[in-house]
């Protein structure tokens, strides 16, 4: 049985892929939707201080609230135009560590988030928000890939 379903969304095409699958699985089995839209986080590693630079640890908003605020805008018309109830969660931080922070809150029994082809740089230096969640989630992950919907 799948009683909850936590998909992470961005506001992406991977992520409107993601939430449409989350959709259909949520209507097969009345599970209970939890959409979790981050706002991530950049950490500054030095401030000055009077002449010197001074180590210290300030997170940031990397995009701010209004991109965050037009990405639950664009998951609800999403979930709206479906008909289904969900709940939408904004937590600030890292992406992949806050999706599975609300699959635990909630008691998910499904995560599901969207990916794309990313580009070496990409994979050697950011890595994979869904790798990371798939990695350390406490319950299933599902994970959508836009190529091969898009080609079958």
């Amino acid at each position: 049985m799948i009683n909850t379903i936590v998909v992470g969304f961005d506001g992406t095409e991977g992520a409107d892929l993601a939430l449409e699958r989350a959709v259909g699985i949520a209507e097969v089995f009345s599970s209970n939707l939890v959409v979790a839209v981050v706002e991530q986080v950049v950490a500054a590693s030095v401030a000055s201080v009077g002449m010197g630079a001074v180590p210290v640890s300030v997170a940031e908003p990397l995009e701010g609230s209004w991109a965050r605020e037009s990405q639950i805008e664009r998951a609800r018309a999403l979930l709206d135009a479906r008909g289904v109830s969900y709940e939408i969660v904004s937590p600030i931080g890292n992406v992949a560590a806050e999706i599975v922070d609300v699959a635990d809150e909630h008691g998910a029994d499904l995560i599901i988030v969207g990916t794309h082809e990313p580009g070496l740089l990409e994979r050697l230096f950011v890595g994979s928000v869904s790798g990371r969640v798939a990695r350390t989630a406490n319950c299933d992950v599902l994970v959508v890939h836009q190529k091969r919907l898009e080609t079958g």
